[in-house]
C-alpha cells in the first residue's frame, strides 16, 4: 500500500480524497441532500435570491500574501454580502476549485476552514452545500450563494428616490487602505509580492489588512434594511463613487455625498472597494435602522453632470477589472 506524503499535493491526489478532506471541513450538511450527489436538494420557502462570483490569482489576490484560510473567508464574504444587499438571508453556498497541481492538500483544507467560518460568523445557518474540484494553471475559486426573500420584497439598485437619505453600513475605506499597505510594504525590489510579516505593523495598518484579507461585511443589515423600508441597496465592492454612480443610474437621480460621513479614509472609501458595505437609501424622515449612517442624499439627476458629487466635486474611481488589471500576475 502506498503511503502518502505528510503534506501532499493535490497532483499527487485522486479527487475522492481532496473531497472528503474537504468535507470533512466543513461538516456535516443540513440540505436535504447535501455534498456528493449530482446535485444539492434545499427546502426553500417562497423566492431564492442567487449570485455569483468568482477570485482569480493575479487580478484578485496574489498567494504570497493571502492564506487557504483567508481566501476561503473572503470567497464567502463577498457572495454573502450580495445576497444581503437584495434584502435576502444567505442560506447556501456551492463552491467550484481550479487547483494548479502543485497545490498543497493542507492549503486547500484550511481554504474549506475559511469558507466554514465566514458563514458562521456572518450568516448562521448558511453553509456550503455543494461544488466542484478541477485541475487549472491558475488558481481560481468560483462561488455561487443563495438566499431566502421569505415574505419581504427584494431590493433592487433602482429604488432610489430623489429626497432620499443615501446610508451605509460596515468599513468605508479600510479595505482599499489594507491593499495599499500589502503594495507599499510587501513587495521586493522587482515589484513581487513577498510574505506578510505583521511584526512591524502598527495596530491601525494591521486592522486595515484584516480588513483587505478578512473582510467583515454587515450581512445581516440587509434584511433588516429591507423590513426599514430602504428604497435601493447594493453592495459595495468597487469603491463608493463607482457603485453609488451604477445605483445612480439604475435610479435615474444623482448623489450628493458629505465627505466627512465617511470617516478618517475618506479617498479610500471613494475610489478603493472591497470593503463589502452595504449603500442604501431610505425615505427622508424615516429612521435608519441600527448599523447604518446617513452619508447623503439622492437628488434629481444632473444629466449630463456627474452622477456622484462629495463635498460639491464630481467623484471617480474605483475598481474596474477590465481597465485596472495590466495582466501582470502576482
Amino acid at each position: 500500500m502506498s503511503v502518502l506524503p505528510e503534506d501532499p499535493r493535490v497532483g499527487e491526489l485522486s479527487e475522492a480524497i481532496i473531497l472528503r478532506g474537504i468535507l470533512e471541513r466543513l461538516g456535516g450538511s443540513r440540505a436535504l441532500v447535501g455534498p456528493g450527489d449530482d446535485a444539492a436538494v434545499l427546502a426553500m420557502a417562497g423566492r431564492v435570491v442567487a449570485t455569483t462570483d468568482t477570485l482569480v490569482e493575479g487580478p484578485d489576490f496574489r498567494l504570497a500574501w493571502s492564506s487557504g484560510y483567508d481566501l476561503g473567508w473572503k470567497s464567502a464574504a463577498v457572495n454573502l454580502a450580495d445576497v444581503a444587499a437584495m434584502g435576502a438571508r444567505p442560506t447556501a453556498l456551492l463552491v467550484a476549485l481550479a487547483l494548479p497541481a502543485e497545490t498543497r492538500l493542507s492549503f486547500v483544507l484550511d481554504l474549506a476552514d475559511g469558507l466554514r467560518d465566514a458563514c458562521d460568523r456572518l450568516a448562521p445557518g448558511c453553509e456550503v452545500v455543494g461544488g466542484d474540484l478541477t485541475v487549472s494553471p491558475t488558481l481560481t475559486i468560483a462561488v455561487t450563494a443563495l438566499g431566502e426573500l421569505e415574505e419581504r420584497e427584494a431590493v433592487r439598485r433602482d429604488g432610489a428616490r430623489a429626497g432620499d437619505v443615501l446610508a451605509l453600513a460596515g468599513e468605508a475605506g479600510q479595505a482599499a487602505r489594507g491593499l495599499s499597505v500589502l503594495f507599499d510594504r510587501f513587495r521586493d525590489a522587482d515589484g513581487r509580492p513577498v510574505p506578510v510579516d505583521r511584526s512591524g505593523l502598527v495596530p491601525d495598518d494591521a486592522r486595515a489588512l484584516d480588513a483587505q484579507l478578512r473582510p467583515l461585511p454587515p450581512v445581516a443589515l440587509g434584511p433588516v434594511a429591507a423590513d426599514a423600508g430602504a428604497t435601493a441597496m447594493m453592495d459595495v465592492s468597487d469603491g463608493l463613487a463607482r457603485d453609488a454612480a451604477r445605483m445612480a443610474a439604475a435610479s435615474g437621480v444623482s448623489f450628493d455625498i458629505d465627505g466627512a460621513a465617511l470617516g478618517p479614509h475618506r479617498a479610500w472609501a471613494v475610489s478603493g472597494g472591497e470593503d463589502h458595505g452595504l449603500l442604501a437609501t431610505f425615505p427622508d424622515g424615516r429612521e435608519l435602522p441600527e448599523g447604518f449612517r446617513a452619508i447623503g442624499r439622492a437628488v434629481p439627476a444632473r444629466g449630463d453632470g456627474p452622477a456622484v458629487n462629495v463635498d460639491g466635486a464630481a467623484a471617480d474611481g474605483g475598481w474596474d477589472p477590465y481597465r485596472d488589471w495590466d495582466g501582470r500576475s502576482g
